[in-house]
């Protein structure tokens, strides 16, 4: 196990380095003067060339890149051309809102998507495994903007059981003082006593955590169906089913444990795929988050805050990968 995981983190590392190494030269190629833009938009020439200095953006090209993996090693990722604040601070700030819409679709992943494909697995073929595919299916391929433009549409400006957007409603802003103890709304609203922020702030996580959700659910839903299908074929399965164990006792402790590995794989890279999606989401929902944050930069033309979340998202994607392959090493079959 030792062996493999070291294995694994040695391919981590390279996919970084990758990722690093085309952020940077991507950075570099693009027509825009981060100089520039550093002094400011009425900057002298020398004040434009002070910041060049200031930047090290005089220097070559290998020399900035090794500095630039320097400070990534140090968890530097650089200041922002738009606020001159650290990328690092700025992400550690807007990440609680994106980890509540991230932790909404890993439940709605594990408690909905994982019995819905069992389910479906188990009815083969009968109208609940069809309209289970149907909506597996719905939920992967539709695009994610426009289940959440719907959302709004339906529920939020026709309906109007649910807010439009905003993580909190205008009227508490104004009125009540907001918590901050962990960064985290929600709980620090529930820790705090303050109720009334606590049920605003799921009120209008509903949403945004359904849009969230869905792509998950369905693919989890899918993959564990996929992997019971293959499973209940077994000889084990024949045998157990012959010794006159009940089909739950089946379905639920010895073919879900063994399709453990697969989904295990879906859920970890689907954590992933949510947290880029978010982006999107969030710009649709006003959502104060890390994709607020990035569309923001992407406006701006802010490289280093767009570096610093594509660093960041690789970073976690690398790091889900790694727990999940782990999860499926405990098989030792695997391993070898």
């Amino acid at each position: 196990m030792r062996k493999f995981i070291l294995r694994r983190l040695m391919l981590g590392v390279i996919v970084m380095f990758g990722v690093a190494l085309v952020t940077f030269f991507v950075a570099r190629v693009i027509p825009s003067d981060p100089a520039a833009k550093w002094a400011g938009p009425r900057a002298t020439p020398e004040q434009i060339a002070k910041a060049r200095l200031e930047l090290g953006l005089d220097k070559p090209l290998t020399v900035q890149f090794g500095k630039y993996l320097m400070d990534l090693l140090h968890g530097n990722l650089g200041y922002s051309l738009r606020t001159r604040r650290p990328v690092a601070l700025e992400l550690m700030e807007n990440l609680p809102a994106t980890i509540e819409l991230v932790l909404i679709s890993t439940f709605a992943a594990v408690f909905v998507g994982i019995p819905l494909g069992v389910i479906s697995a188990k009815q083969k073929d009968h109208l609940v495994d069809h309209l289970s595919r149907l909506f597996s299916i719905g939920a992967v391929s539709l695009p994610t903007f426009w289940i959440g433009l719907i959302l709004q549409l339906v529920f939020a400006r026709t309906l109007h059981w649910f807010p439009m957007g905003g993580q909190l409603s205008t009227e508490i802003k104004l009125t009540m003082e907001i918590p901050h103890v962990t960064g985290f709304l929600i709980f620090d609203s529930l820790i705090t006593g303050n109720f009334v922020i606590f049920f605003d702030a799921l009120w209008h996580l509903v949403l945004p955590g359904i849009t969230i959700g869905l792509y998950p659910v369905g693919l989890v839903a899918r993959m564990t169906r996929s992997a019971l299908l293959e499973i209940l074929n077994e000889d084990y399965i024949t045998a157990a089913r012959s010794y006159g164990l009940r089909d739950r006792i089946i379905l639920w402790s010895y073919a879900l444990k063994n399709s453990i590995g697969p989904t295990s794989t879906v859920v970890a890279l689907s954590i992933g795929y949510t947290l880029v999606n978010t982006f999107l989401t969030e710009t649709i929902f006003t959502w104060p988050g890390i994709g607020s944050y990035v569309a923001t930069a992407v406006i701006g033309l802010d490289y280093p805050a767009i570096m610093g979340v594509t660093i960041f998202s690789a970073f976690s994607y690398v790091i889900l990968n790694l727990i999940a392959d782990i999860i499926i090493a405990l098989d030792p079959r695997v391993r070898t």
